[in-house]
Protein backbone atom coordinates (compact mmCIF):
# COMPACT_ATOMS: atom_id res chain seq x y z
CA UNK A 1 0.00 0.00 0.00
CA UNK A 2 1.47 3.59 -1.10
CA UNK A 3 2.39 6.25 1.33
CA UNK A 4 0.43 8.48 -1.00
CA UNK A 5 0.20 11.25 1.04
CA UNK A 6 4.05 11.74 1.79
CA UNK A 7 5.11 15.57 0.89
CA UNK A 8 7.20 15.53 -1.99
CA UNK A 9 11.38 16.46 -0.70
CA UNK A 10 12.28 19.90 -1.39
CA UNK A 11 14.61 20.40 -4.90
CA UNK A 12 18.37 20.03 -4.35
CA UNK A 13 20.48 23.38 -4.50
CA UNK A 14 21.40 24.27 -7.49
CA UNK A 15 24.67 23.88 -9.55
CA UNK A 16 27.16 26.39 -7.49
CA UNK A 17 25.07 27.19 -4.83
CA UNK A 18 26.68 26.81 -1.27
CA UNK A 19 25.06 24.78 1.71
CA UNK A 20 24.72 26.39 4.80
CA UNK A 21 27.24 27.16 8.08
CA UNK A 22 27.45 24.86 11.18
CA UNK A 23 26.42 26.54 14.42
CA UNK A 24 23.76 28.88 15.67
CA UNK A 25 21.52 30.11 12.77
CA UNK A 26 22.77 33.55 11.12
CA UNK A 27 20.55 36.21 11.56
CA UNK A 28 18.39 37.22 8.35
CA UNK A 29 16.43 34.98 5.73
CA UNK A 30 16.59 31.54 6.98
CA UNK A 31 16.48 30.63 3.28
CA UNK A 32 19.75 31.56 2.72
CA UNK A 33 22.41 28.78 2.30
CA UNK A 34 25.20 28.70 5.20
CA UNK A 35 28.83 28.90 4.29
CA UNK A 36 29.58 25.51 5.98
CA UNK A 37 28.05 22.48 4.76
CA UNK A 38 29.15 20.33 7.13
CA UNK A 39 25.84 19.83 9.42
CA UNK A 40 23.66 19.08 6.37
CA UNK A 41 26.23 16.41 5.08
CA UNK A 42 26.34 14.94 8.35
CA UNK A 43 22.83 14.42 8.64
CA UNK A 44 22.67 13.08 5.03
CA UNK A 45 25.45 10.35 6.25
CA UNK A 46 23.16 9.12 9.10
CA UNK A 47 20.13 9.02 6.58
CA UNK A 48 21.89 6.64 4.44
CA UNK A 49 23.61 4.33 7.56
CA UNK A 50 19.82 4.47 8.67
CA UNK A 51 18.49 3.07 5.81
CA UNK A 52 21.15 0.88 4.28
CA UNK A 53 22.71 -0.34 7.34
CA UNK A 54 19.42 -1.13 10.04
CA UNK A 55 16.55 -0.96 7.14
CA UNK A 56 14.96 2.23 8.39
CA UNK A 57 12.41 4.00 6.21
CA UNK A 58 14.07 7.13 4.39
CA UNK A 59 10.80 9.08 5.63
CA UNK A 60 11.79 8.06 9.45
CA UNK A 61 15.28 8.77 8.71
CA UNK A 62 14.59 12.29 7.36
CA UNK A 63 12.30 12.76 9.79
CA UNK A 64 14.57 11.86 12.69
CA UNK A 65 17.91 13.75 11.24
CA UNK A 66 15.75 16.78 9.68
CA UNK A 67 14.96 17.18 13.35
CA UNK A 68 18.52 18.34 14.82
CA UNK A 69 18.67 21.63 16.10
CA UNK A 70 21.28 22.47 14.17
CA UNK A 71 19.04 22.36 11.05
CA UNK A 72 16.00 22.96 12.76
CA UNK A 73 15.52 26.92 10.88
CA UNK A 74 17.71 25.97 7.67
CA UNK A 75 15.21 25.06 4.62
CA UNK A 76 18.43 25.09 2.22
CA UNK A 77 20.65 22.53 4.54
CA UNK A 78 17.10 20.54 4.78
CA UNK A 79 16.24 20.62 1.44
CA UNK A 80 20.26 19.43 0.78
CA UNK A 81 19.82 16.30 3.52
CA UNK A 82 17.09 15.02 1.40
CA UNK A 83 18.44 15.53 -2.58
CA UNK A 84 21.90 13.81 -0.84
CA UNK A 85 20.00 10.79 0.94
CA UNK A 86 18.36 10.62 -2.50
CA UNK A 87 20.12 10.91 -5.21
CA UNK A 88 22.54 8.53 -3.41
CA UNK A 89 20.10 5.90 -2.85
CA UNK A 90 18.82 6.41 -6.26
CA UNK A 91 22.41 5.67 -8.21
CA UNK A 92 23.90 3.55 -5.41
CA UNK A 93 25.47 0.95 -7.99
CA UNK A 94 26.76 3.68 -10.24
CA UNK A 95 28.25 5.37 -7.06
CA UNK A 96 29.85 1.83 -5.58
CA UNK A 97 31.02 1.23 -8.91
CA UNK A 98 33.11 4.03 -9.38
CA UNK A 99 34.44 3.91 -6.33
CA UNK A 100 35.58 0.14 -7.08
CA UNK A 101 37.33 1.58 -10.08
CA UNK A 102 38.73 4.37 -7.65
CA UNK A 103 40.17 2.12 -4.71
CA UNK A 104 42.86 -0.74 -4.80
CA UNK A 105 40.55 -2.82 -2.41
CA UNK A 106 37.32 -2.16 -0.87
CA UNK A 107 36.51 -0.73 2.21
CA UNK A 108 36.04 -3.40 4.75
CA UNK A 109 32.81 -3.58 6.70
CA UNK A 110 34.43 -1.73 9.89
CA UNK A 111 34.42 1.88 8.29
CA UNK A 112 31.02 2.27 7.17
CA UNK A 113 31.49 6.16 8.22
CA UNK A 114 34.25 6.24 5.52
CA UNK A 115 32.25 4.03 2.92
CA UNK A 116 29.08 6.82 3.54
CA UNK A 117 30.89 9.87 3.28
CA UNK A 118 32.72 8.81 -0.25
CA UNK A 119 29.42 7.67 -1.55
CA UNK A 120 28.44 10.94 -1.02
CA UNK A 121 30.97 12.88 -2.27
CA UNK A 122 30.82 11.19 -5.62
CA UNK A 123 27.25 11.88 -5.44
CA UNK A 124 27.69 15.52 -4.65
CA UNK A 125 30.67 15.96 -7.70
CA UNK A 126 28.74 13.74 -10.31
CA UNK A 127 25.27 14.07 -10.03
CA UNK A 128 23.97 17.05 -7.86
CA UNK A 129 26.44 19.58 -9.24
CA UNK A 130 27.95 20.88 -5.61
CA UNK A 131 30.82 22.65 -5.72
CA UNK A 132 33.98 20.85 -5.70
CA UNK A 133 35.66 22.65 -2.88
CA UNK A 134 32.62 22.20 -0.74
CA UNK A 135 31.54 18.57 -1.70
CA UNK A 136 35.44 17.37 -0.67
CA UNK A 137 36.29 19.80 1.76
CA UNK A 138 33.24 18.79 4.11
CA UNK A 139 33.97 14.78 3.21
CA UNK A 140 37.49 15.32 4.56
CA UNK A 141 36.46 17.61 7.92
CA UNK A 142 33.24 14.94 8.83
CA UNK A 143 35.83 12.37 8.48
CA UNK A 144 38.56 13.92 10.60
CA UNK A 145 35.62 14.84 13.42
CA UNK A 146 34.82 10.89 13.20
CA UNK A 147 37.45 8.52 15.50
CA UNK A 148 36.22 5.46 12.77
CA UNK A 149 37.04 7.25 9.99
CA UNK A 150 40.01 9.48 10.58
CA UNK A 151 42.54 7.20 9.51
CA UNK A 152 40.86 7.47 6.00
CA UNK A 153 40.77 11.42 5.38
CA UNK A 154 43.62 11.36 3.31
CA UNK A 155 42.16 8.50 1.08
CA UNK A 156 39.06 10.56 0.99
CA UNK A 157 40.60 13.41 -0.40
CA UNK A 158 42.50 11.95 -2.85
CA UNK A 159 39.40 9.83 -3.94
CA UNK A 160 37.12 12.86 -4.54
CA UNK A 161 39.57 14.73 -6.35
CA UNK A 162 40.02 11.91 -8.54
CA UNK A 163 36.62 11.80 -8.83
CA UNK A 164 36.48 15.44 -10.33
CA UNK A 165 38.97 14.54 -12.88
CA UNK A 166 37.84 11.00 -14.07
CA UNK A 167 34.31 10.78 -13.08
CA UNK A 168 32.15 12.07 -15.70
CA UNK A 169 34.19 10.22 -18.21
CA UNK A 170 33.61 6.80 -16.28
CA UNK A 171 29.89 7.87 -16.06
CA UNK A 172 30.05 7.27 -20.14
CA UNK A 173 31.09 3.65 -19.99
CA UNK A 174 28.26 2.65 -16.71
CA UNK A 175 25.75 0.61 -17.83
CA UNK A 176 23.34 2.62 -15.12
CA UNK A 177 19.97 1.04 -15.48
CA UNK A 178 21.77 -2.68 -14.71
CA UNK A 179 23.63 -1.36 -11.81
CA UNK A 180 20.88 1.14 -10.18
CA UNK A 181 18.74 -1.70 -9.84
CA UNK A 182 19.57 -4.55 -7.16
CA UNK A 183 20.27 -8.57 -8.99
CA UNK A 184 16.84 -9.40 -7.39
CA UNK A 185 14.63 -6.75 -8.70
CA UNK A 186 16.97 -6.74 -11.92
CA UNK A 187 15.84 -10.46 -12.66
CA UNK A 188 12.50 -10.46 -11.99
CA UNK A 189 11.18 -7.66 -13.46
CA UNK A 190 13.25 -8.73 -16.64
CA UNK A 191 11.33 -11.96 -16.30
CA UNK A 192 7.51 -10.47 -16.16
CA UNK A 193 7.88 -7.15 -18.27
CA UNK A 194 10.96 -8.28 -20.44
CA UNK A 195 14.82 -6.43 -20.55
CA UNK A 196 13.29 -3.10 -22.56
CA UNK A 197 11.24 -2.39 -20.06
CA UNK A 198 12.54 -2.90 -17.03
CA UNK A 199 15.68 -0.75 -18.49
CA UNK A 200 12.86 2.05 -19.01
CA UNK A 201 11.67 1.07 -15.42
CA UNK A 202 14.90 2.01 -14.17
CA UNK A 203 15.44 4.47 -16.11
CA UNK A 204 12.31 6.13 -14.58
CA UNK A 205 13.60 5.59 -10.91
CA UNK A 206 16.17 7.95 -11.48
CA UNK A 207 13.95 11.13 -12.17
CA UNK A 208 12.28 13.39 -9.39
CA UNK A 209 8.86 12.51 -9.59
CA UNK A 210 6.03 15.29 -9.86
CA UNK A 211 3.69 16.19 -7.72
CA UNK A 212 0.17 15.17 -7.84
CA UNK A 213 -2.87 15.98 -6.59
CA UNK A 214 -6.55 14.85 -6.66
CA UNK A 215 -9.20 17.23 -6.94
CA UNK A 216 -12.54 17.15 -5.03
CA UNK A 217 -14.20 19.13 -7.92
CA UNK A 218 -13.15 21.13 -10.83
CA UNK A 219 -9.75 19.84 -12.29
CA UNK A 220 -9.62 22.34 -14.84
CA UNK A 221 -10.04 25.17 -12.60
CA UNK A 222 -6.97 24.13 -9.87
CA UNK A 223 -4.67 22.69 -12.78
CA UNK A 224 -4.71 26.35 -14.13
CA UNK A 225 -4.67 28.11 -10.79
CA UNK A 226 -1.65 25.63 -9.89
CA UNK A 227 -0.18 26.17 -13.05
CA UNK A 228 -0.39 22.26 -13.24
CA UNK A 229 -1.01 19.92 -16.13
CA UNK A 230 -4.03 18.07 -16.15
CA UNK A 231 -3.48 14.31 -16.27
CA UNK A 232 -5.34 11.10 -17.61
CA UNK A 233 -8.42 10.88 -15.07
CA UNK A 234 -8.41 14.19 -13.81
CA UNK A 235 -5.35 14.19 -11.81
CA UNK A 236 -3.64 17.49 -11.58
CA UNK A 237 0.03 17.28 -12.06
CA UNK A 238 2.62 19.98 -10.57
CA UNK A 239 6.19 19.93 -11.98
CA UNK A 240 7.95 22.43 -9.33
CA UNK A 241 5.27 22.67 -5.98
CA UNK A 242 7.48 24.01 -3.70
CA UNK A 243 5.91 23.44 -0.18
CA UNK A 244 2.80 21.67 -0.51
CA UNK A 245 1.25 23.77 3.09
CA UNK A 246 1.51 26.81 1.06
CA UNK A 247 -0.03 25.85 -2.19
CA UNK A 248 -3.65 27.52 -3.07
CA UNK A 249 -6.15 24.84 -2.15
CA UNK A 250 -4.54 23.30 0.47
CA UNK A 251 -5.93 24.71 3.68
CA UNK A 252 -9.56 24.87 2.15
CA UNK A 253 -9.21 20.94 1.61
CA UNK A 254 -9.48 21.57 -2.11
CA UNK A 255 -7.29 18.44 -2.80
CA UNK A 256 -5.20 15.78 -1.46
CA UNK A 257 -1.62 14.20 -2.72
CA UNK A 258 -2.41 10.96 -4.33
CA UNK A 259 -0.13 9.81 -7.08
CA UNK A 260 -1.96 9.09 -10.60
CA UNK A 261 -1.47 5.32 -10.41
CA UNK A 262 -2.74 5.29 -6.88
CA UNK A 263 -6.24 7.51 -7.97
CA UNK A 264 -6.79 4.51 -10.37
CA UNK A 265 -8.14 1.37 -8.54
CA UNK A 266 -10.93 3.09 -6.78
CA UNK A 267 -11.96 4.43 -10.25
CA UNK A 268 -12.49 0.22 -10.55
CA UNK A 269 -15.41 0.22 -8.12
CA UNK A 270 -17.43 2.49 -10.67
CA UNK A 271 -20.73 4.62 -9.28
CA UNK A 272 -20.22 4.99 -6.01
CA UNK A 273 -22.75 7.76 -4.96
CA UNK A 274 -24.48 6.72 -1.58
CA UNK A 275 -22.92 2.97 -1.91
CA UNK A 276 -21.33 1.60 1.33
CA UNK A 277 -17.96 0.78 0.48
CA UNK A 278 -15.52 -0.91 2.55
CA UNK A 279 -11.91 0.07 2.38
CA UNK A 280 -9.43 -2.37 3.92
CA UNK A 281 -5.48 -1.32 4.47
CA UNK A 282 -6.85 2.25 3.74
CA UNK A 283 -4.59 4.52 5.47
CA UNK A 284 -2.95 7.01 4.79
CA UNK A 285 -6.22 7.55 3.17
CA UNK A 286 -5.74 8.57 -0.74
CA UNK A 287 -8.13 6.30 -1.74
CA UNK A 288 -10.71 6.91 1.02
CA UNK A 289 -10.59 10.50 0.47
CA UNK A 290 -11.25 9.58 -3.08
CA UNK A 291 -14.20 7.82 -2.43
CA UNK A 292 -15.93 9.81 -0.41
CA UNK A 293 -15.46 12.69 -2.73
CA UNK A 294 -17.50 10.61 -4.89
CA UNK A 295 -20.49 10.05 -2.82
CA UNK A 296 -19.49 6.70 -1.03
CA UNK A 297 -20.47 5.59 2.21
CA UNK A 298 -16.80 4.32 3.54
CA UNK A 299 -15.72 2.01 6.02
CA UNK A 300 -12.05 2.78 6.00
CA UNK A 301 -9.96 -0.27 8.13
CA UNK A 302 -6.26 -0.15 8.93
CA UNK A 303 -4.01 -1.69 11.73
CA UNK A 304 -1.81 1.64 11.76
CA UNK A 305 -3.00 4.14 14.44
CA UNK A 306 -0.23 6.72 13.52
CA UNK A 307 -1.65 6.61 9.81
CA UNK A 308 -4.91 6.08 10.45
CA UNK A 309 -4.60 9.48 12.38
CA UNK A 310 -3.32 11.10 9.68
CA UNK A 311 -6.33 10.08 7.68
CA UNK A 312 -8.83 11.57 10.58
CA UNK A 313 -6.78 14.59 9.27
CA UNK A 314 -6.82 14.82 6.11
CA UNK A 315 -10.81 14.30 6.61
CA UNK A 316 -11.25 16.75 8.45
CA UNK A 317 -8.82 19.02 6.45
CA UNK A 318 -11.03 18.64 3.29
CA UNK A 319 -14.45 18.35 4.87
CA UNK A 320 -15.47 14.85 4.06
CA UNK A 321 -16.72 12.08 5.75
CA UNK A 322 -15.84 8.53 6.72
CA UNK A 323 -15.65 5.77 9.49
CA UNK A 324 -12.67 4.94 10.71
CA UNK A 325 -11.68 1.59 12.43
CA UNK A 326 -8.23 0.28 13.64
CA UNK A 327 -8.58 -3.31 13.31
CA UNK A 328 -5.86 -6.17 12.28
CA UNK A 329 -7.68 -7.71 9.70
CA UNK A 330 -6.45 -11.02 10.23
CA UNK A 331 -8.57 -11.41 12.91
CA UNK A 332 -11.02 -8.79 12.16
CA UNK A 333 -14.92 -10.11 11.61
CA UNK A 334 -17.78 -7.54 10.13
CA UNK A 335 -20.80 -7.96 11.42
CA UNK A 336 -22.39 -7.23 7.88
CA UNK A 337 -21.87 -7.53 4.08
CA UNK A 338 -20.45 -5.41 1.53
CA UNK A 339 -21.23 -4.99 -1.90
CA UNK A 340 -18.35 -2.87 -3.23
CA UNK A 341 -14.94 -3.25 -0.98
CA UNK A 342 -11.20 -2.19 -1.76
CA UNK A 343 -8.59 -4.39 -0.59
CA UNK A 344 -5.13 -2.27 -1.20
CA UNK A 345 -3.13 -5.04 0.56
CA UNK A 346 0.45 -4.83 2.01
CA UNK A 347 2.87 -5.48 -0.07
CA UNK A 348 6.63 -4.34 -0.90
CA UNK A 349 6.10 -1.30 -2.73
CA UNK A 350 8.72 -1.62 -5.12
CA UNK A 351 6.12 0.61 -7.60
CA UNK A 352 6.73 3.56 -5.33
CA UNK A 353 10.17 3.32 -5.75
CA UNK A 354 10.30 6.96 -7.34
CA UNK A 355 9.35 8.22 -4.46
CA UNK A 356 11.24 5.86 -2.39
CA UNK A 357 14.02 4.83 -3.23
CA UNK A 358 14.81 3.20 -0.27
CA UNK A 359 12.64 0.31 -0.84
CA UNK A 360 14.84 -1.90 -3.00
CA UNK A 361 17.60 -1.63 -0.53
CA UNK A 362 14.98 -3.08 2.12
CA UNK A 363 12.99 -5.56 0.36
CA UNK A 364 14.14 -8.73 -0.48
CA UNK A 365 12.55 -11.91 -2.70
CA UNK A 366 11.96 -13.66 0.88
CA UNK A 367 9.93 -10.81 1.71
CA UNK A 368 8.11 -10.46 -1.35
CA UNK A 369 7.13 -14.20 -0.51
CA UNK A 370 6.34 -13.52 2.97
CA UNK A 371 3.76 -10.76 2.04
CA UNK A 372 2.22 -12.96 -0.76
CA UNK A 373 1.05 -14.95 1.73
CA UNK A 374 -0.56 -12.28 3.91
CA UNK A 375 -2.24 -11.15 0.51
CA UNK A 376 -3.69 -14.21 0.08
CA UNK A 377 -5.17 -14.66 3.80
CA UNK A 378 -6.63 -10.92 3.45
CA UNK A 379 -8.05 -11.54 -0.14
CA UNK A 380 -9.64 -14.83 0.97
CA UNK A 381 -11.07 -12.97 4.07
CA UNK A 382 -12.63 -9.90 1.88
CA UNK A 383 -14.23 -12.30 -0.39
CA UNK A 384 -16.47 -13.85 2.28
CA UNK A 385 -17.50 -10.04 3.18
CA UNK A 386 -18.46 -9.38 -0.34
CA UNK A 387 -22.61 -9.70 -1.18
CA UNK A 388 -23.34 -11.90 -4.60
CA UNK A 389 -22.98 -10.02 -7.42
CA UNK A 390 -21.02 -7.56 -5.52
CA UNK A 391 -17.55 -5.97 -6.73
CA UNK A 392 -14.14 -6.68 -4.70
CA UNK A 393 -10.96 -4.78 -6.46
CA UNK A 394 -7.68 -6.12 -5.70
CA UNK A 395 -4.47 -4.05 -5.24
CA UNK A 396 -1.16 -3.53 -4.30
CA UNK A 397 1.32 -0.53 -5.34
CA UNK A 398 4.37 -3.68 -6.17
CA UNK A 399 5.85 -4.42 -9.55
CA UNK A 400 6.02 -8.18 -8.01
CA UNK A 401 4.23 -10.22 -10.33
CA UNK A 402 3.65 -12.79 -7.09
CA UNK A 403 1.79 -9.86 -5.60
CA UNK A 404 -0.42 -9.16 -8.44
CA UNK A 405 -1.59 -11.69 -11.67
CA UNK A 406 -0.35 -14.57 -9.40
CA UNK A 407 -2.32 -13.65 -6.12
CA UNK A 408 -5.11 -13.43 -8.07
CA UNK A 409 -4.64 -16.45 -10.91
CA UNK A 410 -4.13 -18.66 -7.62
CA UNK A 411 -7.61 -16.96 -6.19
CA UNK A 412 -9.54 -17.77 -9.15
CA UNK A 413 -8.21 -21.16 -9.44
CA UNK A 414 -9.82 -21.68 -5.68
CA UNK A 415 -12.99 -19.91 -5.81
CA UNK A 416 -14.64 -20.57 -9.15
CA UNK A 417 -18.15 -18.50 -7.52
CA UNK A 418 -15.67 -15.54 -8.74
CA UNK A 419 -14.78 -14.08 -11.73
CA UNK A 420 -12.57 -11.40 -13.28
CA UNK A 421 -14.07 -8.09 -15.15
CA UNK A 422 -12.16 -6.61 -17.13
CA UNK A 423 -10.85 -2.72 -16.84
CA UNK A 424 -11.75 -0.94 -19.68
CA UNK A 425 -9.93 2.34 -20.69
CA UNK A 426 -12.16 4.95 -20.38
CA UNK A 427 -12.63 3.99 -16.76
CA UNK A 428 -8.81 4.95 -16.72
CA UNK A 429 -8.43 8.16 -18.17
CA UNK A 430 -7.83 5.98 -21.69
CA UNK A 431 -4.68 4.50 -20.50
CA UNK A 432 -4.52 1.29 -22.60
CA UNK A 433 -1.27 1.27 -22.05
CA UNK A 434 -1.95 0.07 -18.73
CA UNK A 435 -4.67 -2.92 -19.15
CA UNK A 436 -2.83 -6.04 -19.72
CA UNK A 437 -4.08 -9.09 -21.58
CA UNK A 438 -6.05 -10.56 -18.89
CA UNK A 439 -7.72 -7.11 -18.70
CA UNK A 440 -6.35 -6.18 -15.16
CA UNK A 441 -4.80 -2.77 -14.34
CA UNK A 442 -0.99 -2.53 -14.64
CA UNK A 443 0.74 0.77 -14.16
CA UNK A 444 4.77 0.97 -14.17
CA UNK A 445 6.80 3.78 -13.76
CA UNK A 446 7.94 4.34 -17.04
CA UNK A 447 4.27 4.92 -18.86
CA UNK A 448 3.52 8.44 -19.69
CA UNK A 449 7.18 8.52 -18.96
CA UNK A 450 7.44 11.72 -21.43
CA UNK A 451 5.08 13.61 -18.69
CA UNK A 452 6.68 12.00 -15.53
CA UNK A 453 5.82 9.07 -15.13
CA UNK A 454 3.64 7.40 -12.39
CA UNK A 455 4.02 5.23 -9.56
CA UNK A 456 3.62 0.74 -10.06
CA UNK A 457 0.12 -0.28 -9.27
CA UNK A 458 -1.71 -3.72 -9.91
CA UNK A 459 -5.60 -4.28 -9.82
CA UNK A 460 -7.68 -6.51 -10.68
CA UNK A 461 -11.40 -6.77 -10.03
CA UNK A 462 -13.61 -9.79 -9.23
CA UNK A 463 -17.46 -10.17 -8.91
CA UNK A 464 -18.92 -12.30 -7.03
CA UNK A 465 -21.65 -14.59 -8.73
CA UNK A 466 -24.92 -14.40 -7.65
Amino acid sequence: MTNSMTEKPASPPRKGQRPQSKGRPQKGNPRKPREDGTPARHAALGVLRAVLETGTTLDDALAKELSRSELKNHPSDKALVRAIATIVLRRLGQIDDILARMLDRPLTDKAPVATGLLRIGVAELLFLGSAHHAAVNCAVTLAAGDKFARGFKGLINAVLRRVIREGDAIIKTQDAARLNLADWAWEGWSRAYGEETTRAIADALLAEPPLDLTVKTSPDYWAQTLSGELMPGGTVRLSHAGRIEELAGFKEGAWWVQDLAASLPGRLLGDVNGEDVLDLCAAPGGKTLSLAARGANVTAIDRAGGRLERLSENLKRTGLEAEIIKADLTAWEPARKWSKILLDAPCTATGTARRNPDVLYRKSEEEVTALAKLQAELLTRASHWLTPGGTLIFCTCSLEPLEGPAQIGLFLSKNPNFERQPVTADEIGGLTECITPNGDLRTLPSHLSEKGGMDGFYAARLIRKS
